[in-house]
């Protein structure tokens, strides 16, 4: 049969024509609802991309359940739903390029790239001894980030193995995402070797929509668990010496010291007032959640406040967005911040010489200072921004935040720049109280002083709940792995038909969260 030229045009064109939007359109999209995730588990399930018997696995295992997402690249519009999931899984992180590991994954990562407007790079699995001899093919430069496909992660291994050959190149790798996590250890050795791993859902996570829609019995789902619980895989760290036989038995060694102080003993080494404050607050309500108030209207703001507020540490403003402003709402927004126990973080990211931020901090419609116990600032100004913001803030005893890192892509705050702003916070921890900040514990010379907090943004459980563990930046990422202090959120909670519900399984999340990293 032949083609004739207009259908040939149609079929390719497009494709095209959605890798063509820019990352603003592609990013303006809200993330999967809880249906759209569903429906996804379900198709997966009616293509047989996963199955339930006795399978022998690669390891010589026999596996109740075997996932096979090869066949997805038969089935277009499950492909593009599974493009598009893995996408938002990662719309918090900061990449410049992406790359599939080969094979299975080059079709989404392909998708990705087309849909969302993303550069790409392929890895070759078998470098040739003729042309280029290239095991990276693509535009790319040294230097660059980038975000490593999978189609779903058991051990890890497969993903290390793409993992070297970029690194080799020079790029920079701090984030892999998959599809499905099988939940067998791969997540803990992923850490071990720098990466955050994002996974649009678990495998016990699917088995429960599964058996949910009768689709698979709960003496399966079992079994299913009870294999993932007994088979978990780990895979030495790097630098580490290869297993050896088990030795004699040998005293237990001493514990080892914590990964971090708790919040309650670094009021102490505070020295600007709010971020004393602050901790004070985080220990007493025994939550790291600060929700961010990112609505139309003044009302709405309050009304979320009331909500919210028991279950949070700060609360967001972005007082320009509002619909009006004036010292009643100043006198509401107190009155809570008093009822409920939380500080107030005006979020202006200040970006002028000192002498125009005096007044804009202290002045103008607004006058920030008089009720905002926290604001933040670029230190694109230099220096001189914070001493013009301190000669207001300082004699109120308020906190200063520094734009140290910021969740946009393609974003200049990173590397040298951020060096730049630790060392100005530890010449001014008077009145700087921490940073926004996405990845802390990469950061060279370690993230500052423990009297210093981070705030992260971009946070999320998941996509219009949590039943599918999907992940955004989650609360055991930013905490646990990435080493923030306090997690902000926004349409988590705001875009919940039960804000206050959201906003306690945050609260509980980020609190976990921290526990396990001490």
């Amino acid at each position: 049969m032949v083609l004739g030229i207009k259908t040939i045009a149609g079929f390719v064109s497009r494709p095209f024509r959605r890798g063509q939007r820019t990352r603003r359109e592609a990013s303006s999209r809200d993330p999967m609802t809880q249906a759209e995730i569903e429906d996804l588990v379900l198709k997966l399930n009616k293509i047989e991309a996963v199955k339930f018997g006795e399978f022998k696995l690669k390891s010589g295992l026999i596996s109740p359940v075997y996932v096979d997402l090869r066949v997805i690249v038969s089935y277009p519009d499950v492909l593009e739903q599974v493009s598009r999931m893995m996408w938002n899984a990662v719309r918090g992180c900061q990449y410049d390029i992406i790359c599939g590991v080969p094979y299975t994954a080059l079709p989404i990562a392909t998708c990705m790239s087309l849909g969302f407007g993303e550069a790409m790079v392929m890895r070759r699995k078998e470098v040739k001894d003729y042309g280029t001899k290239k095991a990276i093919e693509g535009a790319y430069k040294a230097g660059q980030r980038c975000l490593i496909v999978e189609d779903l992660v058991t051990s890890g291994a497969s993903v290390l193995e793409t993992l070297d050959p970029l690194k080799a190149e020079g790029l920079q790798v701090t984030d892999v995402v998959v599809l499905i996590d099988r939940e067998q250890g791969g997540e803990a050795t992923l850490a071990a070797h720098g990466l955050a791993l994002h996974a649009a859902f678990k495998l016990s996570a699917m088995l429960d929509v599964l058996t949910r829609h009768q689709l698979v019995t709960e003496e399966v789902a079992a079994k299913v668990r009870t294999f993932i619980a007994e088979n978990q895989t780990k895979i030495p760290a790097p630098g580490a010496p290869a297993a050896a036989p088990a030795p004699a038995p040998t005293p237990a060694p001493a514990p080892a010291p914590p990964k971090r102080l708790p919040y309650e003993a670094r009021i102490p080494l505070a020295r600007n007032a709010m971020a004393k404050r602050c901790l004070e607050v985080m220990v007493r309500k025994q939550t790291n959640l600060s929700v961010a108030a990112d609505v139309d209207t003044a009302e709405e703001m309050l009304e979320l406040a009331d909500k919210v507020g028991p279950y949070i540490c700060v609360f967001k403003t972005h007082v320009d967005i509002f619909d009006k402003w004036d010292e009643s709402i100043v006198a509401r927004l107190t009155e809570l911040a008093n009822k409920h126990d939380f500080l107030v973080f005006e979020d202006r990211k200040f970006a002028d010489i000192g002498n125009t931020v005096v007044s804009q901090y202290g002045g103008g419609i607004y006058k920030i200072a008089d009720w905002s116990h926290i604001t933040n600032a670029h230190l694109v100004p230099g220096p001189g921004i914070i001493d013009g913001l301190k000669t207001v803030g300082l004699p109120k005893g308020r906190g200063l935040l520094l734009l140290a890192e910021m969740s946009s892509k393609g974003t200049l705050a990173s590397g040298a720049y951020t060096e730049a702003v630790a060392a100005a916070a530890e010449q001014h921890a008077d009145f700087v109280m921490g940073f926004i900040s996405i990845n802390p514990a990469a950061w060279k010379g370690g993230p500052g002083s423990p009297g210093l907090l981070h705030m992260t943004p971009g946070v999320q459980l998941a996509a219009g709940g949590d039943a599918l563990g999907q992940q955004y930046n989650t609360p055991h990422n930013a905490v646990a792995v990435r080493g923030s202090d306090v997690i902000i959120v926004g349409r988590g909670v705001i875009q919940a038909a039960d804000p206050a519900a959201a906003a306690q399984q945050y609260r509980d999340a980020g609190w976990a969260a921290y526990k396990a990293s001490l």
